[in-house]
This record gives C-alpha cells, sequence and structure tokens, in this order.
C-alpha cells in the first residue's frame, strides 16, 4: 500500500495546506500520515476566548483530532514542543523521532514547509530542516537500525513560493506558475476541507481571513499547490499526482 507523509509544526497546518490532498489519496486507498512537532501553545484562544491559555494545548490537540478525522489521515503523531521555539528542538532527537516514523511508514512521499517556511515562520523553517535531515537519514544504512529497516523517500514535497490559497481556481489549463509542479483539484473535497479547517476553532480568525473572506466565492478550496524538492521527473508542469512516476 502506497503511504503519503506529512511533516509539519501547528495544528491547522494539514488543514491549511493538505486538507483536499488527504481525502483524495485517502479514497484512493494511500495511507495517510500526520507528524505535528508542536501543539500551537502560543496561538489564540479564540475570539471570543474558547479557553483559557493553560487550556489551549489540549483543546487544540482535540481540534486537531477532530480535523484528521475529517480528512480520513490515519494516523497522528503529536511530538509536543514548544511553539514559536521548535528550532530550540534536539536535532538528534527530531531526527531520531523522524525516521522512526519514516521507517515505519514508509512513504513513497514526503511533505513539509519550503526552507524558508513559507511565510519565514520559525517553527515552519525549522521541521522543513528537520525533515529533510530525517528523510536523508531514514534512507542511510548505517544510521540507527534499531529505528527500522532504512527507506528511500522518493519525492519530497515543499510548500510553493506564493501561499497556496492565492492560487486561481482550477480551470484549465493550469497555470505556468514558478514553484507550482503539482496543483491538485479539490473541488470534490471542498466542503471537506472547510469543515476540518472550522474545526481549529480557536484559530479562526487567521483561518477566516486565509480562506473565508467577506467576498469569498470558494476559489481558494479548490486546489492544493506543492513545490518538488525532490524525486522523479514528473514531465508537464504543473502535474495533478504527487505520485506520478513513482506509481
Amino acid at each position: 500500500m502506497a503511504c503519503l507523509l506529512y511533516s509539519y509544526a501547528h495544528p491547522d497546518d494539514e488543514s491549511f495546506l493538505v486538507a483536499g490532498t488527504s481525502c483524495r489519496y485517502a479514497a484512493e486507498g494511500v495511507s495517510i500520515v500526520l507528524a505535528t512537532a508542536t501543539l500551537g501553545q502560543k496561538g489564540k484562544v479564540g475570539e471570543p476566548a474558547i479557553c483559557t491559555r493553560q487550556e489551549l494545548p489540549e483543546v487544540r490537540r482535540g481540534e486537531l483530532e477532530e480535523a484528521c478525522a475529517l480528512l480520513d489521515i490515519g494516523h497522528l503523531e503529536v511530538f509536543g514542543y514548544q511553539d514559536k521555539h521548535l528550532s530550540e528542538a534536539p536535532a538528534e532527537e527530531m531526527r531520531e523521532r523522524l525516521t522512526r516514523l519514516i521507517r515505519r511508514w514508509r512513504p513513497e512521499v514526503v511533505c513539509t514547509f519550503d526552507p524558508h517556511g513559507l511565510n519565514q515562520h520559525p517553527d515552519h523553517v525549522a521541521i522543513s530542516r528537520f525533515t529533510s535531515d530525517a528523510v536523508a537519514a531514514a534512507a542511510d544504512l548505517r544510521y540507527r537500525i534499531d529505528l527500522g529497516a532504512p527507506h528511500q523517500v522518493q519525492r519530497l514535497l515543499w510548500t510553493p513560493f506564493e501561499a497556496p490559497w492565492d492560487f486561481p481556481a482550477p480551470e484549465p489549463p493550469w497555470p505556468r506558475r514558478p514553484g507550482a509542479d503539482f496543483i491538485l483539484d479539490i473541488r470534490p473535497h471542498s466542503q471537506r476541507k472547510a469543515a476540518a479547517l472550522k474545526a481549529h476553532r480557536t484559530q479562526w480568525p487567521s483561518i477566516q481571513r486565509c480562506f473565508f473572506p467577506q467576498d469569498e466565492d470558494g476559489t481558494r478550496l479548490q486546489s492544493e499547490v506543492f513545490r518538488q524538492a525532490w524525486g522523479p521527473e514528473i514531465g508537464e508542469r504543473p502535474c495533478d499526482d504527487l505520485f506520478a512516476g513513482i506509481r
């Protein structure tokens, strides 16, 4: 069975970036695995407040679990590092945790943030670095065989140059924009993406600003975009299948 692994920093990253993608590939029988490095402890508590600051980590865990259920994400791993301090996590510890996950699930495709973290958020930058490190370590025959048999990920995907929700509606012909190596039409799953986003109730102000502005006509829920860091040649860009050249 094919596997798609996401490595992100915060609860709600999965709903922002790969909600429709998850629904599509889960329906095709692909195993969907998500690693979330923090519980977003420094995030909003809702407007008006839904919980106290002390309660926020567990509330956000519940929101994340609800979103994963809506999106058919079959396995969730939460590491619990400090929000906005992920870069301070021990490098060897992160390498070990992500390598163990990669070798256990043996994904063909891994998705994470680009090296600049999409919006230069320090946690996004950190998880990109940690993920790239672990993808290489997981394939290394000399590294920690106690973590599982080595596994070579075939494709690593990043967020694109532009915010993915700012791309136009997915009407042919696809826009040939830099950094958009894959554009997936997720219109069949847009309602589930909307529901997953709304599950993150504490973070609603920023979610509403990105996806549900007053004049929104639904186009921001119709496509998801990826940039290929490395992997098999995909020919015509943009491509509409993350497993192109692999299956």
